[in-house]
Order: structure tokens, then C-alpha cells, then sequence
């Protein structure tokens, strides 16, 4: 009978090592009863049978994850995927483009100015993905009734990298609160809102994909970002122009 081998792979069994290890610690500290135990299995089984699994994590994980891993980095700082990206999203000619929206479209109407570069300098034709919530804050192809890909596409910037969006200003939405998520954003004395936002993804050969948002002065929920994604570094101001308002922030990518 032969007993087959499989291989390990060390960086999971590291990783597993090194949660259990601060896990126990962590145990020690809090000295859990077994009906306080029992509670958070029945919620995480909740959690998990509720497919929020991925807007927990997004919410109250994944930004310490990027600070972890990026607070003494060059470049733009990083900032939450979140759980309302949508893969495939119209591929818009040229650098100055209407993301798609519908006809008169809700909102305050923007005009978004940025720049690409790299920590070694000037670069061009980086591809660029834009998503946002509606007037309403909802994203399409998720919780909105607007067609998919309403306020979202995909673009190159210039061969100076410069790059131009018109849409419309986001505004600050509240995280689903019906479900497991809910339970615990409340249990635990938090909001559940996140302030106005823009999503934007950045790809270009030799640089690691920067995912980041952009964020406005003056907006209530900056401080108290129920997922801390706000960096001050992504921080921008809105111009009102009489009928549309502007914003600029530019964008430097790291090399891999």
C-alpha cells in the first residue's frame, strides 16, 4: 500500500502557525466563557451560511491588512477593493471619458483630473478602472436597479499619464446592516456608514496593481470611516464650477 505525498505549501503552514500562535495569546487575555464561545460560532456559522463572509472582511480586515503591508511604502497608499467590484466593465476609448451612466443621470455631475506615475519617474498608457455608488448609493450589477456597469469602465491614461473622468460626485452609503455584518458593526457601539468615495484600480507591466479610493474634505463621515479606509494622503477637494464640480488627485505606482 503506498501513502501518497502531498506537498506542502510552507507560506500556508507559516501563516497557520503564526495565527495560532497569536490566537492563543489572545484566548489568555480575554478568557472566554463557553456560552460567549458558543455565541460567536452560531454567529460566524450565520456569517458564513449569509454569503457576508467577504463584506466582513472588507470592512472591518482588510485595511489593516494594507497598512501592514504598506505604511512605510513609496507611492500612492492603498486603499479597500470592497465587496462591490465587478470584473469586466466597459473598456472606454481614449484618456478624457464619460464613465457610462444613464440618461441624466441623478447627482451633482464631476469632473475628475489625475495623473500616473511611477517611483521611477514619468509613465504612460497605465490602464485604469473607475466604480462608484450612485446618487442613491447603490453600485450597479449589486443593489441598484441602474443597468450593470452604470458608473463603471476602464480606460488607459495618456502617454503622459494623465488622465480625465466625467461622472457624478459619490455619495456616502451605509453598509448592509440586515445580516451577521449588522449584528456585529451594532453589537460593538460602531455606525455602519462609509464616507462618499471613489474606487479606482491602476495596472501597468513591472508595477505592482495599486487598488485605491479617493475621498473629499469635508465629508462627516471622514473620521469615523466604519471600514478606516480613509488615507489622508487620498483626500481631495471638491471645487464647485456653477454646474459641475471638480476634483484632482494624482497616483504613483510601485514597481514589483
Amino acid at each position: 500500500m503506498t501513502v501518497e505525498t502531498k506537498v506542502v505549501n510552507k507560506r500556508v503552514l507559516e501563516a497557520y502557525e503564526g495565527f495560532v500562535k497569536h490566537m492563543k495569546a489572545f484566548l489568555d487575555e480575554q478568557q472566554f466563557n463557553h456560552e460567549e464561545y458558543t455565541n460567536f460560532v452560531h454567529w460566524a456559522d450565520r456569517l458564513g451560511r449569509s454569503g457576508e463572509i467577504p463584506l466582513f472582511l472588507d470592512v472591518f480586515v482588510e485595511s489593516y491588512v494594507l497598512e501592514a503591508k504598506y505604511k512605510n511604502s513609496p507611492g500612492t497608499e492603498p486603499s479597500l477593493l470592497g465587496p462591490y467590484y465587478e470584473e469586466n466593465s466597459p473598456l472606454l476609448e481614449g484618456s478624457k471619458v464619460v464613465i457610462p451612466q444613464r440618461e441624466n443621470e441623478p447627482g451633482d455631475k464631476l469632473k475628475f483630473f489625475g495623473n500616473v506615475s511611477s517611483v521611477n519617474g514619468s509613465i504612460g498608457k497605465t490602464k485604469v478602472e473607475w466604480w462608484q455608488d450612485d446618487a442613491d448609493g447603490l453600485y450597479s450589477n449589486y443593489d441598484s436597479t441602474a443597468p450593470d456597469f452604470n458608473l463603471r469602465g476602464q480606460f488607459y491614461t495618456d502617454e503622459n499619464g494623465d488622465f480625465e473622468v466625467e461622472s457624478i460626485v459619490p455619495i456616502p452609503y451605509q453598509i448592509p446592516t440586515n445580516g451577521p455584518t449588522g449584528e456585529f458593526t451594532f453589537a460593538a457601539g460602531y455606525h455602519a456608514y462609509r464616507p462618499a468615495h471613489i474606487h479606482i484600480k491602476f495596472e501597468h507591466e513591472g508595477h505592482e496593481t495599486l487598488i485605491t479610493q479617493v475621498f473629499f474634505e469635508g465629508d462627516k463621515w471622514l473620521e469615523t470611516d466604519v471600514a478606516s479606509g480613509v488615507r489622508s494622503s487620498l483626500t481631495t477637494k471638491l471645487i464647485d464650477k456653477g454646474d459641475h464640480k471638480e476634483a484632482t488627485l494624482n497616483f504613483i505606482m510601485r514597481t514589483k
